[in-house]
């Protein structure tokens, strides 16, 4: 039987605390103990991820090391190693290309795949994927299954770790009427509240109010709200291609009141934005970078320059003009480059030296 051309089959794969599982992996002795990711102790760092035995103790990525080492002082906090990470990141994106084309990757360790074309079901796929990841890596994924974007990848959260879930088509409706707004991409903590208080916890409370409604409410986003709580998305599965520019970015869970804070943060961005543009665009020429920041308030800022080199300390000096302008705390940070709208043949990567 043929499958229906309607329907969609789209793979949300997100490997379990990357970074973490490789430390842990490659160091047996790891095992079992809780082990984060990310800045040192002595100086005010934050952590990159953290493995589950940490998120016992209320650890989790994005916090000050020093805080999570209050929550859990036997933890085990590890150097990044992205150079280790890129690597590994490029055999499960080998893997991934066996079963389909169509691949976006979000980052490092998480990917949208389109498998519609596939003769395979979806949700037998992904167990064949995740399998496949592991015996060649020895690192467990977690993957959702779903009509659409939005779906697979709220999917992908309800049996992590090493498992997945799968929401058919004619689940959906029921899926989405008990699911809490802030599952849906788009809304934050205090979008979360404001529909709260108009008493939408949920999206089957938030299918309540119309079209119009939500725009008056909400602006453009309020279109989106009204797709968005019936579980409708018709964003596409789009792989790489070449692009105008090239970024990575972090929201916060708690604001960063100071520029030396929104510093601490700057490095690892910085450094997996050099490991995103060695993988990904290692032949494309630089001709401008950025450093984008959003404000406890949600206004934003971007302060950008040309003829500058992707260095940390390039970068460190537009995060310094962006915050200044002001001094507002900060809920996101993002980095990123803009390139040449042709690559010249002999392109060098001199600009990718950090």
């Amino acid at each position: 039987m043929e499958k229906d051309p309607k329907l969609r089959g789209i793979i949300h794969l997100d490997m379990d605390c990357f970074y973490a599982a490789i430390e842990v992996r490659d160091r047996p002795s790891l095992r079992g103990k809780p082990v984060g990711v990310g800045g040192a102790r002595d100086r005010r760092g934050v952590l990159t991820t953290c493995n589950y035995e940490a998120r016992k103790f209320g650890v989790r990525s994005a916090m000050p090391t020093f805080m999570a080492l209050q929550r859990c002082p036997s933890l085990i906090v590890m150097p990044t190693r992205f150079d280790v990470y890129r690597r590994e990141a490029a055999v499960i994106r080998g893997i991934l290309h066996r079963f389909t084309s169509l691949i976006e990757p979000l980052s490092l360790d998480e990917a949208y795949l389109d498998v519609t074309e596939h003769p395979g079901a979806p949700g037998p796929l992904a167990t064949v994927i995740r399998g496949t990841i592991f015996r060649k890596t020895k690192l467990t994924s977690s993957a959702g299954i779903g009509p659409n974007k939005l779906i697979a990848k709220i999917a992908s959260e309800i049996n992590k770790p090493n498992g997945q879930f799968e929401v058919t088509s004619e689940q959906v409706p029921e899926f989405m009427e008990n699911l809490p707004v802030r599952k849906v991409w788009g809304i934050g903590e205090k979008t979360e509240r404001k529909l709260e208080e108009l008493g939408a916890k949920t999206c089957g409370e938030l299918q309540r109010f119309s079209r119009p409604e939500l725009v008056d409410l909400f602006g453009k986003f309020g279109l989106d709200l009204y797709d968005l709580c019936r579980g409708i998305d018709h964003r596409p599965v789009e792989p790489d291609r070449p692009r105008k520019s090239l970024s990575t970015e972090e929201t916060f869970a708690v604001d960063l009141r100071t520029v030396e804070q929104c510093e601490e943060r700057l490095e690892d961005l910085f450094q997996e934005l050099m490991g995103d543009l060695a993988q990904k665009e290692a032949t494309r020429s630089v001709i401008k970078i950025f450093v984008k920041l959003k404000f406890n308030d949600f206004t934003r800022t971007t302060a950008e320059r040309a003829g500058l080199a992707p260095t940390l300390q390039d970068f460190r000096s537009l995060l310094v003009e962006a915050f200044a302008r002001t001094g507002k705390p900060v809920r996101l940070i993002g980095v990123g480059v803009r390139f040449a709208e042709t690559t010249p043949e002999n392109a060098q990567m001199d600009l990718l030296q950090i």
